[in-house]
């Protein structure tokens, strides 16, 4: 039985024996910071010691003594560094399902992980607690690569996942933990926002098995408004280079009501999945519930989310999911080809697998499964 487990702390600072407590913890860090800070990756040397930071399309220029927009990376004396390499805010071991990865070892456990921050500022967050928090604002287990890996193991877990806030932050560990998984026949994989720079892409595919990128929308107004960020473009970019260089991608649409739902943008997203990645992609419509600074609108209709998947079966996509709606018909994987019931699922759990050799037992076609079918994964929600 694979046990799983999460933790999250919070610290509230209404008495003084609470800020007593916040002020050990800040010491704490501060010591912990200083063992774990690793020189960062991906940066480039500009006069007066200022960098520019490449790891991201935000490609921000830092002053000495300064944080980087993701608060995850400072400038000290010219010389850029990582503030979260294998500082863990929260970890779970979670069905791959949960990612959502629908079709990347089905039914397997991930051991999960997140270090705190992110380089947007989404204001519909659900885990706004810790992507929009830094590192001397939370406490945080150091975990090496090697020990990441012996509790993957432990836990029974088929992989990685660096997931709940934006592994494009840490990089530099990814790619280490990466290395360890792949001599140990572990997966390693990302939940990410795509504004990762293809540069560091680059350095990460060979340890990157697999990628749920979210799409949040396809204008670059909502990106502007929503999300702090220019432009959609270098999440696009991402996606295709992905499925150029061989990583398993699926990506995620959550349909905010009156944000991104329009019919129109909608069928342009479904479009450029299409031409671009190709119709084989699994493409996840997720309902939105009210969260962080979005608490005043009214959870997505389940009929809007329908339209979104005839919108994406009309424009010739394959795999077309619909997320956070438990039970609905939509959550489980069907053959392109005739219609057969191949994978049904409820919640992240896999209750019915009728693929043999990832062909449809009916009519024979292939489906783009990567990895095995793992049965019988006991996990506990969380």
């Amino acid at each position: 039985m694979v046990t799983n487990f999460k933790f999250e702390f919070r610290f509230k600072l209404g008495t003084e024996e609470d800020r007593q407590h916040r002020k050990g913890h800040n010491l704490r860090i501060s010591i912990l910071s200083e063992i774990m800070k690793k020189p960062a990756r991906f940066w480039e040397g500009l006069p007066d010691k200022k960098v520019q930071c490449t790891l991201c399309s935000r490609n921000c220029v830092i002053p000495p003594g300064k944080l980087g927009a993701c608060r995850a990376r400072k400038n000290e004396g010219g010389e850029l560094y990582s503030l979260v390499y294998g500082s863990i805010v929260s970890m779970a071991a979670d069905p791959i399902e949960k990612k959502p990865l629908y079709h990347f070892w089905p039914g397997s456990s991930v051991f999960s992980i997140a270090a705190p921050g992110c380089n947007f500022r989404c204001a519909h967050c659900q885990n706004w607690s810790i992507s929009q928090a830094s590192i001397d604002e939370l406490p945080c287990d150091e975990l090496s690569p090697e020990r990441l890996i012996e509790l993957t193991k432990r836990y029974g877990c088929r992989g990685v996942a660096h997931t709940y806030t934006e592994p494009t932050l840490w990089t530099e560990y990814a790619i280490d933990v990466g290395k360890l998984a792949h001599r140990e026949d572990l997966y390693n994989v990302y939940v990410t926002n795509g504004y990762i720079s293809l540069e560091a892409l680059e350095e990460l595919r060979p340890y990157l098995d697999a990628a749920n990128v979210d799409v949040k929308a396809f204008t670059d107004d909502f990106y502007r408004r929503i999300c702090g960020v220019p432009s959609i473009r270098p999440v696009l970019e991402a996606c295709e280079w992905m499925v150029d260089h061989g990583i398993h991608l699926e990506t995620t649409y959550l349909i905010i009501p009156r944000e991104n739902d329009d019919p129109k943008e909608i069928r342009e997203f479904c479009r450029w999945e299409v031409k671009e990645l190709g119709p084989e992609v699994p493409t996840h419509f997720s309902r939105f519930y009210p969260h962080y600074k979005m608490v005043d609108r009214s959870p997505t209709p389940v009929e809007t989310l329908e339209r979104a998947v005839k919108i994406a079966k009309e424009e010739g996509l394959k795999h077309v999911y619909i997320g956070n709606v438990p039970g609905h018909e939509a959550d489980n994987t069907y053959c392109p080809s005739c219609g057969e019931l191949l994978i049904e699922r409820y919640g992240f759990e896999v209750t019915r697998y009728s693929l043999k050799d990832k062909r449809c037992p009916k009519c024979g076609a292939k489906v783009n499964i990567v990895g095995e079918h793992v049965p019988g994964t006991s996990w506990f929600g969380i």
